[in-house]
């Protein structure tokens, strides 16, 4: 029978190996992003984040497009495995990209149309048209056009004497045809600046003494592009403007380096960053309202296929409503908080470095964001600056953010204190490059030592490390964790950071810069676990070593926390040790590839994901080990792309506190039966629980905000 048993049912084996048992990580993504559009639906959830979290669904499918589809569409496989996940080729998974992205677009639209925009409007918050505005109104802004908006236009005409101008990507347009004179057609282009508003004001916000908005500023906005196209008559004098219809273009950002090539990697990034904009479209919306020979002239000379072309009533620029969410109404918003300063760090202001070092030289700390404040990380790098007895400082940095505090600590200890600095700004941060490259440029000009990565690499871990000359002795202080030195996304990120000064650590953390900055060929190292050197290697023998401790004494339990989970070895673990009986939970808040509650397969593994206030962003890895318990923290999810083509870092938690806390405090949280989270089922769908009779649901960021 081959691969059946007896009974006809499949081996064992059979089930591991079975394409139809790893779902499509395509549609998975489109699957969280369904799980994101709930949110913006969920009259739970405050108007101005319902708005917030459209604006995070448009920023997602952009990128989904730009990097997803237009990976596919190269026909690029970065998984690189043996065989395609749910038996689905790329050209298959570009129909149901289309068909499943088109419904979530489709959705999304209805609901601001029918949801939002009319409840937005209920409190005080207006988006009109520009043919409903007033007199007055319309004075306003189309004085703003003449001042602001006009200047910094520029039609670009298409015709035998003019090329077709190019569309960049992410561009907002106007698709504008105008009649001469003699009656001929012309078409014409208009980009939308990026730089302006995509809703404009149509009057100052005013308090509105209405019972409806409880004395509240009322806000009035219209459409940018509407406000343009009742103006075009002044960029087309002496023409007669037949129509004008807004389309929006997302072009192929998956643009792949010759590594090996490379000379100078912040030259060939910069390129790559240009080459971007030239990418080929791989997605078009266009109003249903252009007709068939305005669309004809897009399709032919953008190139695009007919399975890029979206086409919808009033389509809305998703992510521009980001403007919207930023309003200045606290009663549409979360509660605010105030991130507490972890009591090890609750120092008077004129504490000294010492102070600040022998905390951490006492215990390791840890700090759980957003719950707990990053100001501490900041004090770190300050406090090493001004500190006379550190010698040098050494830091990753990924998605630093712009007017970032960190770097400028790392300016200060280099331009100020004369410390040796040395800095991996990775250039390869996806959609962060430019930033990424204007920080290089800024750290090298002030004497900073700064490498790019390795070739063929993108360093992904967050780590920063600290020598300071104690004594007779040399002491290492490290700062790990799970998410970015990033000051702005640490208030909205989820993520756990580990002050250490363990000897063991500072070593490693040594040998890892010596591998990012130098020729270190290192393979081995005493307790982190980096990929691509061995993090793999670890975790595949963890998983291992939890299977042989299940089978000898039936306790084995593995929580694994993370954002994604495609890398088809690690599943194929996660299901032996499955069908060896171990208890699996995982949390994975975005892609996952493994189908859990499979008979035979993975009725021991449950899959929850959580979406909400919070971007669920650190990773955890817990291991049971028959009491012995292990747990590691760090940059790395468990996909191909983490564990073979960049630098992560999983650092342990050795202190019993921290892993009673994590165990107890952070993971049971996320696992218990009454949470507001998503259940994966066995077909890759997701379910809401129902919530206990007489009792609300339990949401994890709220619980941890009271708990703190």
């Amino acid at each position: 029978m081959g691969n059946e048993n007896s009974e006809g049912t499949k081996s064992l084996a059979a089930l591991i190996d079975d394409p139809m048992n790893y779902l499509s990580r395509e549609m998975s993504m489109l699957k969280f992003f369904r799980r994101v559009l709930f949110e913006a639906t969920n009259m739970e959830t405050p108007l101005l984040e319902r708005v917030r979290f459209l604006s995070i669904l448009g920023s997602g499918l952009d990128e989904f497009f730009m990097v997803r589809v237009g990976g596919l569409a190269m026909g690029i496989d970065n998984d690189k495995e043996r065989f395609y996940f749910e038996g689905m080729t790329p050209q298959k998974q570009l129909r149901e990209i289309r068909k499943e992205a088109g419904k979530i677009i489709a959705e999304a639209h209805e609901c601001f149309y029918e949801m939002i925009k009319p409840q937005l409007d209920e409190a005080g918050i207006s988006i009109y048209h520009y043919d409903e505005l007033n007199k007055a109104q319309k004075s306003r802004v189309d004085g703003y056009y003449k001042e602001v908006i006009f200047p910094v236009l520029t039609p670009l005409a298409f015709d035998p004497g003019h090329p077709f101008p190019y569309i960049s990507n992410l561009s907002y347009n106007l698709a504008v045809v105008v009649e001469d004179q003699e009656g001929v057609r012309h078409f014409a282009r208009l980009k939308v600046p990026g730089s302006l508003p995509h809703f404009l004001p149509c009057k100052k916000a005013a308090y509105d003494p209405s019972p409806r908005v409880k004395n509240y500023r009322k806000h009035d906005f219209v459409w940018i592009s509407e406000v343009i196209m009742a103006n075009l008559a002044d960029l087309f004098p002496g023409m007669i403007i037949i129509e004008a219809h807004p389309f929006h273009v997302v072009r192929n950002a998956e643009i792949e380096l010759q590594g090996l090539e490379v000379m100078d990697l912040l030259e060939v990034m910069e390129e790559s960053v240009r080459r971007r904009r030239f990418g080929s479209v791989v997605r078009l919306v266009v109003s249903s309202e252009m007709p068939d020979y305005v669309l004809k002239i897009l399709v032919d000379n953008l190139n695009v296929e007919s399975q890029f072309i979206y086409t919808y009533d009033n389509p809305v620029l998703f992510r521009s409503l980001s403007q919207l969410s930023q309003i200045d109404r606290q009663d549409l918003k979360y509660r605010q908080f105030i991130p507490v300063i972890p009591e090890a760090f609750q120092f008077d202001r004129d504490a000294s470095p010492e102070q600040f070092f022998s905390v951490i030289r006492e215990n390791d700390v840890m700090l759980h964001h957003p719950y707990e404040s990053f100001d501490p990380v900041i004090e770190f790098l300050h406090n090493a600056a001004i500190d006379p007895n550190v010698m040098a400082i050494k830091q990753t940095l990924y998605r630093a953010g712009h007017n970032s505090p960190v770097v400028k600590m790392l300016l200060q200890a280099r331009r100020d204190y004369g410390k040796q600095v040395a800095v991996l700004v990775e250039l390869k941060a996806r959609f962060d490059e430019e930033s990424n490259i204007e920080w290089a440029k800024l750290l090298e000009q002030e004497g900073v030592h700064v490498t790019y990565g390795l070739l063929g690499l993108k360093t992904h871990s967050k780590i920063a490390l600290v020598v300071r000359k104690e004594g007779d002795h040399i002491r290492r202080y490290v700062h790990m964790a799970t998410g970015n030195y990033n000051h702005t996304t640490a208030k909205l990120y989820e993520d756990i950071g580990m002050f250490t000064s363990d000897e063991a650590i500072g070593a490693d953390a040594t040998d890892l810069f010596n591998y990012l900055t130098g020729y270190s060929a290192k393979e081995n190292y005493r307790k982190l676990m980096v990929a691509p050197v061995q993090l793999r290697d670890k975790i595949v023998e963890l998983i291992h070593q939890e299977i042989a401790q299940h089978k000898k004494h039936g306790d084995g339990r593995i929580i694994l926390k993370m954002n994604a989970l495609v890398d088809g070895e690690m599943i194929r673990l996660l299901y032996k040790a499955s069908q060896a009986g171990v208890k699996i939970n995982l949390i994975v808040r975005g892609i996952c590839c493994l189908r859990p509650g499979v008979e035979g397969l993975s009725e021991n593994i449950q899959v929850l994901s959580v979406i909400g206030r919070f971007l669920e962003h650190s990773r955890i890895y817990y291991f049971h080990n028959h009491g012995d318990e292990i747990i590691y923290l760090g940059s790395a999810d468990l996909m191909p792309r983490n564990l073979n083509q960049r630098v992560e870092v999983l650092f342990p938690v050795e202190n019993q506190e921290m892993i009673r806390h994590l165990r107890d405090d952070v993971l049971e949280v996320y696992l218990r039966e009454d949470l507001k989270g998503w259940r994966m089922q066995p077909d890759g769908s997701y379910e809401r629980p129902v919530p206990p009779e007489g009792r609300d649901l339990v949401d994890v960021h709220r619980y941890f905000l009271i708990n703190r």
